[in-house]
């Protein structure tokens, strides 16, 4: 049975499969990244790196201008179609943004290109050997901007399977090329070496692309085997313009677009802030350096590691939103929402205790630092904040209000620079002022997303179950503490200690939450794979009735 004919299925699972399958999707393309960086960095070695790296910035502002938030636009729009069986006004919206991306893919693609002697010339780019990582990394843009816009059609069909695959494929190819081409081009150098590793992402974009070209084929065979009736254009598609699709696209991807730009721009803000700041309170030039690098280089990845449930949620609910509010379904909306809110405490409330009660023990396994551990541990707060705000923010753009999450992540901006200045420069607080001025960043742009979806549908969290879900965290976190003193004292092995009281303190949140009542059977009744097996236990043990 495909993934559009099935008369049966429920909607929450749909959403929720999708959220699982890019989850996993995910963890296996950090993985990857991961390893790789092991490799690049050893042929490299820093100043390869640094070269690559001057280079990067540059790439990521081009892709992030030239798809303009467009490929969530082409998911809201698409899911409405498909909603409302206008296959037809569909495919034409695939057709006019994917000859939109043509045009911003070229135009970005030569302006990377040609601005590469430019950015050097001002000294934008301080090493002049980085010329050829960005005349390398100039065709990707194209690629990448048909990529993206491809994703958000197949996401618009809530086939969350070929962003999985070609995410995985794509970093498969992007590592390969880059280890083998920085090998083989470091005797030439280590400009030509970065600019060799840079082609990777061209390798990975091309054949992700190809991956995708596939799943295409796969869904209009679909189409033509079950939405044989619906493939004549609709009256309202007949009356609809090229130029209002092409406006409305704007209207909706804009202000995605602004918000993804306010991503590295509050980068540069916490880099010309925080090591002044801790200055300020004492800190010499060196350790300033240091405990920033402890903030943003150990404890945003964990915080972002944490969260990558979280952020799949974010991407498969924008189509389910949308499918609802088409047909106008306002109970299914709530119910969507509300089930996506749960998740993302079930999920983010555990991951906060284990990084906040073994903050010190995880910086100094992971990284061999563990003076990072104060960093890391405020920072925990945030993983709860961040996966509110990123659920909250899919709910916003599938309801069609794309607005609204930028504004308040222009708010919540204004509010990390008031307390980044304040905080940081205190004694008391230091780098773990910075940390609390992230979580309130985080805070405050997740807290006005939920006022408007309140605003909008009428949900507000539910305050029973969120009371639960605190108290099996709570439990849990005595029982992480205890297995973790008592087996360091014990054993004297951190990795042990650690790793076991990640997975007991696990075991006994599961089983506190069931207990309490904070899981509820039609969630899990939703998880992909094992929710069935699961609602089956629980039942034998009398927790489901």
């Amino acid at each position: 049975m495909t993934e559009i004919n099935s008369k049966t299925q429920n909607k929450g699972e749909k959403f929720l499969r999708g959220t699982f399958i890019l989850t996993i999707a995910s963890f296996v393309v950090k993985v990857i990244g991961s390893l790789n960086w092991i490799f690049v960095s050893r042929i490299l070695g820093g100043e390869g790196i640094g070269l690559y790296q001057m280079a990067f910035p540059i790439y990521f502002f081009a892709i992030t201008v030239s798809q303009a938030g467009i490929p969530i636009a082409i998911s809201i729009i698409t899911a409405e179609r498909v909603a409302l069986k206008d296959i037809f006004g569909a495919r034409r919206v695939f057709k006019i943004s994917m000859a939109l991306m043509f045009v911003t893919g070229v135009f970005f693609s030569l302006l990377t290109y040609g601005s590469a002697t430019w950015l050097i010339d001002l000294h934008l780019i301080r090493d002049e050997r980085a010329y050829m990582s960005v005349v390398a990394l100039s065709p990707t843009v194209f690629f990448v901007t048909f990529l993206a816009a491809s994703r958000g059609y197949l996401q618009g069909w809530q086939r969350m399977t070929p962003t999985a695959v070609s995410q995985i494929v794509e970093q498969i190819f992007r590592v390969i090329t880059m280890i083998v081409l920085a090998d083989l081009l470091l005797p030439w150098g280590l400009d030509y070496a970065a600019a060799g590793a840079s082609l990777g992402a061209l390798a990975g974009a091309v054949t992700g692309l190809i991956v995708l070209v596939f799943f295409h084929i796969k869904l209009n065979r679909d189409i033509e085997k079950n939405f044989a009736e619906n493939l004549a254009p609709t009256p309202q598609s007949q009356s609809e313009s090229t130029f209002s699709i092409i406006k409305r696209m704007f209207k909706l991807a804009l202000p995605v677009s602004a918000a993804s730009i306010m991503l590295p721009v509050v980068s540069n803000l916490d880099l010309m802030i925080v090591p002044q700041r801790l200055e300020v309170a004492g800190y010499s030039v060196r350790q300033a350096t240091e405990l920033f690098g402890y903030l943003n280089g150990m404890a945003v990845p964990l915080v972002n590691l944490a969260t990558i449930l979280t952020a799949s949620l974010a991407v498969s609910i924008v189509p389910a939103i949308s499918e609802s509010r088409a047909l106008k379904d306002t109970a299914r909306i709530f119910r969507q929402t509300a089930a996506a809110v749960r998740i993302s405490n079930f999920v983010c409330f555990p991951a906060f205790v284990i990084v906040f009660f073994l903050a010190t023990p995880i910086s100094s396994l992971i990284y061999n630092a563990p003076g990072a551990g104060p960093a890391v541990m405020i920072s925990a707060v945030s993983i709860i904040l961040l996966g509110l705000h990123q659920v909250s923010t899919g709910v916003l753009q599938g309801l069609g209000h794309t607005t609204i999450p930028m504004v308040n992540m222009i708010l919540a901006a204004i509010a990390k620079v008031i307390l980044n200045w304040t905080l940081t420069a205190m004694p008391a607080f230091g780098i773990m002022g910075a940390a609390w001025a992230t979580a309130a960043d985080m805070g405050v742009a997740a807290f006005i997303n939920l006022y408007f979806i309140y605003k909008y549908i009428g949900y507000k969290i539910e305050l029973g179950q969120l009371v639960k879900t605190i108290g099996a965290a709570a439990i849990m976190a005595g029982a992480v503490k205890l297995f973790y003193n008592f087996t360091i004292a014990e054993f004297n092995s951190g990795a042990f200690s650690t790793f076991g009281a990640v997975f007991f303190g696990g075991i006994v949140y599961i089983a506190a939450i069931a207990l309490l009542g904070g899981l509820l059977k039609e969630d899990m009744e939703r998880i992909p794979m094992v929710g069935k097996y699961g609602v089956k236990i629980f039942q034998r043990l009398g927790i489901f009735k």
